[in-house]
């Protein structure tokens, strides 16, 4: 049997379900975080972006109802999205409410999403049994 990334968990080798690229995925955590810094600017002023007060942390707020919401709703955040990947959980049921909410909380807390373990997983991911799949 053929060694693939995401073979040990079911997916497929390539195309629609096999495991999110790296490039893909960072580019859309870097869509999400722009367009968090830019949705907050608009909302609060440019002090989301260049204060030192409660206005600095709207980006992060936005962030994570962005990311929670989104992955309830349609599998993914808008930079997802854009990027054509999508989380899903490793039993092929739908992403509750619950796993949404604490994943992107988890992402905002950076670590977990950068310690990476089997088949492109973040602790996040490992903790919830979700992946990043290609939408493809």
């Amino acid at each position: 049997m053929d060694e693939y990334p995401g073979s040990s968990i079911g997916l497929p080798a390539g195309g629609r379900g096999s495991l999110a690229s790296w490039g893909a995925r960072v580019a859309a955590i870097l869509i999400d975080w722009a367009a968090s810094m830019a949705f907050a600017a608009g909302m609060v002023g440019p002090g989301a972006v260049t204060g030192h007060d409660w206005r600095a942390w709207m980006p992060y707020a936005v962030f994570f109802v962005e990311g929670a919401v989104l992955t309830v709703l349609t599998g993914g955040s808008f930079g997802q999205i854009l990027a054509r990947i999508a989380v899903v959980r490793v039993d092929g049921q739908p992403v509750e409410w619950w796993r949404a909410v604490l994943r992107t909380l988890l992402k905002c807390l950076v670590i977990p999403a950068i310690v990476v373990g089997a088949e492109r997983r973040g602790l996040d991911d490992l903790m919830l049994g979700t992946v990043v799949v290609t939408r493809r």
